[in-house]
């Protein structure tokens, strides 16, 4: 059964996003501390080239009550004065109804939803409904978890309220699995979401997916492989002494650096979006990823089952086993249109390896 196309009635990207071959750029602190810390931050960032819109966190939602949870509605007039001062666009989350109408009032030019939020179709709908009317861009980050379908339920909900300038971040997701990342990047899921809206531009966030500053240099030139928009990225005049998630974030000095040191490739024609050979083969990059991790967590489970049956004392070979997977994954493979006789090459090395794998735990003196 193919997907339905997202319902959405939106501005062309190119009447509101920078289209001169470079992204969005994004930056500011993950949260708004104190006025110094944030007109400091602006003011550095405002020197760097290519930066057009400030970021702060006014409020701040948290896992733990008792965590800083930003300074609220007193943070406002620090962001209208960063806009006098430097001539940013400013920027912040809100979350409900109030954030909606305290952001506005103090003049935020671009307002964006959180993925806690994206992730609960009734808050998404009260801002919407907050929304009604104002003429303001919004960018919905990706839920929490990976739902494709409720990422674009949040902003089909944009759409309806009249939001036309209305754009995607992609923040990565949640994972039971331990990765290098905070958040899995699941680069596939954003891909997706272009190739069902294209009209919507899709920046990252790769503060968030990292979580440590040192991954952000390599997330960003991804996001740049893959023609994404634009990056938002989590900047601080003081990083070490943030209140919050200070591990992610840059100095406006290594901001600079990874920005000037971006590739940009070359996209091959107008409008192509991902459907280009440099994003094609970006994903074939991304695949490959995921296709090792997947062979790395089969070899861990062959060694489970190794050491199953050297404490059972049950042979290594079991003719029926293979003979079953064999036939059920052609089966599958079939279904999905790939021809039997790779398949049937590729599981054959993958169970001789499984083989070899068990041999070694049963006869660790013996030949490999």
């Amino acid at each position: 059964m193919s997907k339905p196309s997202p319902r959405l009635e939106v501005l062309n990207q190119t009447d509101w996003v920078p289209q001169n071959g470079r992204p969005l750029i994004i930056a500011g602190p993950c949260s708004a501390e104190s006025e110094t810390q944030v007109l400091q931050t602006a003011r550095a960032v405002a020197k760097i080239p290519g930066v057009s819109i400030f970021r702060a966190g006014v409020w701040k939602p948290r896992t733990r009550p008792g965590d800083f949870e930003g300074k609220g509605v007193e943070a406002l007039p620090w962001l209208k004065r960063v806009k006098l001062e430097t001539g940013l666009l400013t920027a912040c989350e809100v979350a409900n109804t109030t954030h909606v109408y305290e952001a506005l009032k103090f003049g935020v030019d671009v307002l964006w939803i959180g993925a806690r939020t994206t992730v609960n179709p009734f808050s998404v709908q009260e801002i919407a409904d907050a929304l009604r009317g104002v003429d303001v861009p919004v960018w919905v980050k990706n839920p929490v978890n990976p739902d494709l379908q409720l990422w674009i339920g949040a902003l089909e909900r944009m759409s309806n309220a009249g939001i036309k300038r209305l754009g995607a971040i992609h923040r990565g997701f949640s994972d039971y699995t331990k990765s290098q990342f905070r958040n899995a990047p699941k680069w596939d899921i954003p891909i997706e979401l272009k190739q069902l809206a294209p009209e919507i531009p899709i920046i990252c966030d790769p503060s968030h997916i990292g979580g440590k500053r040192e991954l952000i240099r390599e997330l960003s030139q991804k996001a740049v492989d893959l023609a994404m928009n634009g990056l938002m990225i989590e900047t601080h005049i003081e990083p070490d002494n943030a209140w919050s998630d200070k591990s992610q974030q840059l100095s406006p000095a290594q901001l600079q650096e990874i920005l000037s040191n971006l590739i940009f490739r070359k996209v091959e024609g107008e409008g192509n979006g991902v459907e280009t050979l440099a994003a094609l083969r970006a994903e074939i990059d991304i695949t490959d990823q995921q296709l090792l991790e997947i062979l790395a967590r089969r070899c861990q489970i062959s060694r489970q089952i190794g050491e199953y049956k050297k404490s059972h004392n049950m042979t290594i070979f079991q003719v029926s086993r293979w003979k079953y997977l064999l036939e059920d994954r052609l089966v599958q493979a079939g279904q999905m249109g790939m021809e039997a006789s790779f398949v049937k090459q590729i599981y054959k090395m993958v169970h001789d390896n499984s083989i070899r794998i068990q041999s070694k735990l049963m006869n660790p003196n013996g030949e490999s």
